[in-house]
């Protein structure tokens, strides 16, 4: 039985128990990704990290938390007070919810119900994760809004535009594996999978993919609502105690849930890596669970090295980046993957395939030949200007330390 089949007889209280199980599984994963970062970042400028509070300092985001829901809990006197508070809710809560069509494990046996850990199955399960991470981002706008401050709006404002930005190359990139997968059920497109994982199949939608999930998630390089050196802390620079914890959570959940969507349209799902397709029904499947989470842990794991690595990009290369080449080249990359799709199906021949395919790069090519020549001129235009001699007289530059003193 498919998935789809196995939680459709799910009664309520397998459901009910299914969704406890994920939420503090992804309470638990955003202690430990805490203490992960903060240890791997760490390590790359030779430091310790947290070390103190518990085994290894294991338990130094838990103190954290607590320290926090403990602080005093200030409301500035300009806040719209009711928006103030249901912001962080509205951010943390659609993060939780975007777990629920995520397929985690095949089939296996649940207190003695045979079933899967996915609360449901929707035939548009994908879009429903896209519009969930679409209201999510209304938490930081209402956050930055009713904070009645300066920084905190503008922080909401960049906000908002980032993600109408890169959900956009998101939600393209996305198109090419609906075209080969042939539906928008997250347990089709795993099971679609069974042969090659689309991150190799449609490795430049993989791509685009995994650059609009930073971006959405506004962590670095991309972290432009926050930017500590221009607007303080962004949107909750106003927040603290519990509210500002939620925020805390909703950032490290929101990595999980777009880690977890990769996971699932890209790499295969809870499916083992090849070759290993055996250790599927070891412990009754659920031995699949762990393949799966050594996926999303090992995307967490690209967040934090881009953390520690890249430095936070300007806002205007921000916006260029994702209109002026996410944008485009994935427009151009559907219409490659539909061409192919349909040539394949119609049992083409292989020499046109591979005439169309070298069409394309040709007229890449092409096309990136002219843009570099057009980057070229005006750069050498701009140099012109610079060294051509201004209309208005320029006093003489002192050429030696004796000119200086007597200037």
């Amino acid at each position: 039985m498919s998935n789809a089949e196995l939680i459709g007889q799910d009664p309520g209280w397998i459901i009910a128990l299914k969704g406890l199980i994920v939420f503090a599984a992804c309470v638990f994963l955003t202690i430990m990704s805490v203490w992960g970062e903060r240890r791997i970042v760490a390590r790359m400028q030779q430091r310790s990290g947290p070390n103190r509070v518990g085994k290894f300092g294991l338990l130094q985001a838990l103190v954290d938390g607590v320290k926090l829901a403990l602080k005093e809990d200030l409301i500035p006197k300009a806040a719209d007070r009711i928006v103030f508070v249901l912001a962080p809710i509205i951010s943390t809560t659609a993060c939780f919810m975007a777990f629920a069509v995520i397929p985690m494990t095949g089939p296996v046996n649940f207190f003695g119900e045979q079933t899967a850990m996915q609360l449901t199955d929707l035939s548009v399960g994908v879009l429903y994760v896209l519009a969930i991470a679409s209201v999510g981002v209304y938490g930081i706008v209402l956050a930055g809004w009713s904070s009645g401050s300066t920084y905190p709006l503008l922080g909401g404002l960049r906000s908002s535009a980032q993600v109408i930005s890169y959900e956009v190359a998101m939600g393209l990139s996305l198109v090419a594996v609906f075209i080969y997968a042939g539906s928008m059920s997250t347990s089709e497109i795993v099971a679609a999978q069974d042969q090659w994982w689309y991150a190799v199949v449609l490795f430049p939608s993989f791509i685009i993919y995994t650059i609009s999930m930073v971006g959405e998630t506004n962590r670095a390089p991309f972290d432009l609502a926050e930017a500590e050196g221009e607007l303080v802390g962004g949107f909750h620079t106003e927040y603290s105690s519990l509210k500002f914890a939620l925020f805390f959570l909703s950032e490290y959940v929101n990595m999980i849930a777009v880690s977890a969507l990769a996971t699932t349209l890209f790499l295969g799902g809870y499916r083992a890596l090849p070759g290993l397709g055996f250790t599927e029904q070891w412990l009754g499947g659920w031995f699949t669970l762990f393949w799966f989470l050594i996926k999303v842990l090992a995307f967490f794991f690209v967040f934090v090295w881009l953390r520690g690595t890249l430095p936070r990009l300007r806002y205007d290369q921000f916006m260029k980046f994702g209109w002026k080449v996410l944008i485009p080249f994935s427009l151009v990359w559907i219409m490659v993957v539909a061409t192919l799709r349909v040539l394949s199906q119609q049992n083409a021949p292989r020499l046109l395939i591979f005439a169309f395919v070298f069409a394309v790069a040709l007229m890449y090519l092409a096309v990136t030949s002219l843009v570099d020549r057009k980057q070229t001129q005006v750069k050498k235009a701009a140099k012109v200007l610079e060294s051509s001699d201004p209309g208005f007289p320029v006093p003489a530059i002192p050429t030696s330390r004796v000119e200086q003193l007597n200037g």
